[in-house]
């Protein structure tokens, strides 16, 4: 039997991982590259990248890397939050069938 935590520190950075992207963009819309969100989240991204090893090497990758999809759902979010986007029903709906197809995918066996 294997161990679930590297499946919930996946899930944990996928959340992470949005925020960064999130960060990025709000950086990358600065008149330079080199300002406080952009390099934060530069720093996310490495930090996440290293927790992401260690929930490979203990985890499975058939399970674990299709998680990393439920990002999209994650960044969807906090871009209509946080950058007051708007996100279409179509949209929406290939983001539901991401969140049930990482539900087959990481449920039990």
């Amino acid at each position: 039997m294997t161990s679930k935590w590297p499946i919930y520190l996946v899930v944990g950075c996928t959340f992470v991982l949005a925020v960064a992207q999130i960060l990025l963009k709000k950086g990358a819309s600065a008149p330079n590259y080199l300002n406080l969100l952009f390099v934060t989240g530069l720093f996310i991204y490495a930090v996440v990248a290293c927790l992401l090893l260690i929930a490979l090497k203990y985890g499975e990758l058939s399970v674990l890397y299709p998680i990393l999809a439920t990002t999209f759902l994650w960044v969807s979010i906090l871009a209509v939050v946080f950058i007051k986007e708007e996100i279409p029903l179509l949209r929406w709906m290939g983001i539901m069938c991401i969140i049930i197809g990482v539900s087959l995918i990481g449920g039990k066996k």
